[in-house]
């Protein structure tokens, strides 16, 4: 025999309760009321519950009729009492706060004084559950995102998420652990939580734990409504706490997780217990080169374009079919573009644009604009810079094609130190160095990234690492003298800490895959056991004359009006590469002012005054052969 309709069972309630017909017997639940009876645990007298408190709202005149059995017009709702005096198998606890009717929010109380003359509410979402209008309850839909299956899964990702999808499956009576889904690939995470919760017949929606509200009682109201909806709708929320650094944030994040019944996902960098909870932890390993390749293969490019791209980077499934999506197969030129640019270039660009949003938003990207002919430096350090972008372009070939990596693949980071005065280039060997492997480079500020609070910096050190692992970028981490300084004496934790900070650095910088560089402007100042750890150490000297004079006809453009301007005598002036261009810049707009070509005069006064600003006297004889100083100086 089928269940009846809701309305049928609503309206022999209602009889029942006008007098027209005597009570009968138990009859059998509406279908949907059954369900929600079976997962939330409810027995006869919460199910006649819930349809004493949808009658106001289904049955024409259920409000009447509720009014004049209790013996008072006001009382639209309901009450406690009237409940406990007109429906079978009736008990207090029903209506106790742990129970489940007020636990998962099934029902609302009006405030009252006296318990038992509380009126029964009927939530929105409940209503609309039982009359089978399906949908997440709106409170939760402004704080969170629904995860849809974007791409395939394949590989070691493909195999954590059917273990995933056939666990939360087994999951009848809402006993699931909480799955922690651990590692840097925040988005393959995501997909896995969203791929498994389809394959289970549940809907995943993504909870950004810096979104949640500060207030404690807010954010237990919605792990309430996320409990019921867990019953009504079988969703799976799936807390992000990828970009939660903080402790107490961290423990405010897990406090809510635990408050919520039935299955949960955790996304996180590093494991993350929830106090209470049992957990599946699953660790979410970077896709490896075969299942890249693979992935690859399946969105249509051929090996031969990929295999530069299975060296540099570390593509997820989402970024492979996001890049093969924008690229397409169609390699024929554009109208008035000239030749078409070969697939593997494109493939090389696309896939390097679409890692750089994380990065993007630690640490400053440089645009990459310089070449070799740009660098003017002695032949050792040329050759040395040579010899860096070399080791990161064949590191694959060497370590893993030849063997040198070995089976533990620690130490295989390429690191540098550049340490030279101000202004002698190393900022800029760093985006040559870039420039010619066609990857990006990100200047650190490493005084943001250094936390007074213990464990801090670390954290920030690693969020910074991880967004950079896939992309392979140039690390820059300007003026690590204040990081790198000489250990002082250990007096108390703080200085032990100070130390543990710099090898939690180097250690990261070791087992980096790209290329990370330190600069100094006093390499002394650096600690020598921190120096032996390094591969290459670059000094970047005060350029001599003939650098001097190259860097001088560099620092004009083509298109700038020059007017007797003499290379060698600008090159007297003894100062860096970073002064030679700020004051052919300077002596620019002087020039452009007056309305006339650039000349000597120009020079000669900004000069001077990029002089005082390095508190540097101007000699007579970096100044010998000059003309006479322009007379409006």
């Amino acid at each position: 025999m089928s269940a009846p309709a809701l309305s049928e069972v609503l309206a022999q309630l209602k009889a029942q309760i006008a007098g027209a017909t005597p009570a009968a017997g138990p009859t059998a639940l509406p279908e949907r009321l059954a369900r929600l009876a079976a997962a939330a645990g409810l027995g006869r007298f919460e199910c006649e519950v819930l349809l004493l408190a949808a009658l106001p709202a289904l049955e024409p005149d259920g409000a009447a009729v509720l009014a004049a059995a209790q013996g008072d017009a006001r009382l639209r709702l309901p009450s406690v009492a009237f409940a406990l005096s007109s429906l079978a198998e009736a008990n207090w606890q029903a209506f106790a706060p742990e129970a489940p009717l007020r636990r998962l929010a099934l029902i609302g109380l009006t405030d009252e004084s006296v318990a038992s003359l509380a009126g029964i509410a009927l939530p929105e979402r409940v209503l609309h559950h039982l009359m089978a209008l399906d949908g997440i309850d709106a409170e939760l839909l402004a704080v969170s995102t629904p995860l849809e299956p974007r791409f395939e899964l394949g590989g070691s990702h493909g195999e954590l998420m059917r273990q995933f999808g056939a666990k939360l499956s087994s999951d009848s009576k809402g006993l699931a652990p909480v799955f922690e889904l651990v590692g840097a690939d925040r988005n393959a995470a995501l997909a896995i939580a969203a791929a498994g919760a389809r394959a289970a017949g549940r809907r995943a929606y993504q909870v950004v734990a810096e979104a949640l509200p500060a207030a404690a009682g807010e954010r237990a109201r919605l792990a309430q409504l996320w409990s019921r909806e867990s019953i009504l709708a079988g969703t799976l929320p799936v807390l992000d706490l990828s970009d939660v650094t903080g402790p107490g944030e961290v423990r405010s994040a897990l406090r809510f997780a635990a408050a919520i019944a039935g299955p949960l996902a955790l996304v996180a960098a590093e494991p993350l217990a929830v106090p209470g909870r049992d957990s599946l932890r699953l660790v979410v390993p970077r896709p490896t080169m075969a299942d890249q390749r693979t992935l690859w293969a399946a969105a249509g490019a051929n090996a031969s374009d990929v295999d530069r791209l299975l060296g540099t980077f570390t593509a997820s499934p989402e970024i492979i079919a996001d890049v093969t999506a924008n690229i397409g197969a169609d390699l024929a030129p554009v109208a008035g573009s000239g030749p078409a640019v070969p697939l593997a270039d494109r493939l090389w660009a696309e896939t390097r644009v679409r890692l750089r949003p994380r990065l993007d938003e630690l640490a400053q990207r440089i645009d990459v604009r310089s070449q070799w002919s740009d660098l003017i430096l002695p032949h050792r350090q040329f050759e040395m810079l040579k010899a860096i972008a070399a080791q990161v372009r064949q590191r694959r070939q060497v370590h893993h094609n030849w063997g040198f990596g070995g089976s533990n693949g620690r130490g295989l980071g390429i690191t540098a130190l550049f340490s030279g005065p101000s202004g002698t280039g190393k900022t800029l060997a760093a985006e040559v160095v870039g420039g010619a492997l066609e990857l990006d480079v990100y200047r650190v500020d490493l005084s943001a990234a250094v936390s007074k609070w213990i464990g801090e910096t670390e954290k920030n050190l690693r969020r910074l690492f991880d967004a950079a692992e896939d992309s392979c970028a140039i690390l820059l981490f300007d003026e690590a003298d204040q990081l790198f300084a000489k250990r002082t004496e250990v007096k108390d934790s703080h200085d032990r800490y100070a130390n543990l900070e710099v090898s939690y650095l180097l250690q990261r910088m070791e087992s980096y895959r790209g290329l990370a560089i330190l600069t100094t402007n006093l390499r002394s100042n650096i600690d020598n056991a921190f120096l032996r750890r390094i591969r290459f150490l670059v000094d970047f000297p005060l350029p001599e004359a003939v650098e001097r004079q190259r860097i001088w006809r560099l620092a004009f453009p083509s298109g700038a009006p020059l007017d007797g301007i003499e290379v060698e005598r600008l090159a007297q002036l003894t100062v860096a590469g970073g002064s030679i261009k700020n004051i052919a810049l300077n002596a620019a707009f002087i020039a452009a002012d007056e309305g006339s070509p650039i000349r000597m005069g120009h020079l000669r006064r900004a000069a001077r005054a990029e002089y005082d600003k390095l508190s540097k006297p101007l000699t007579e004889g970096e100044l010998r052969g000059w003309s006479q100083e322009a007379p409006h100086g």
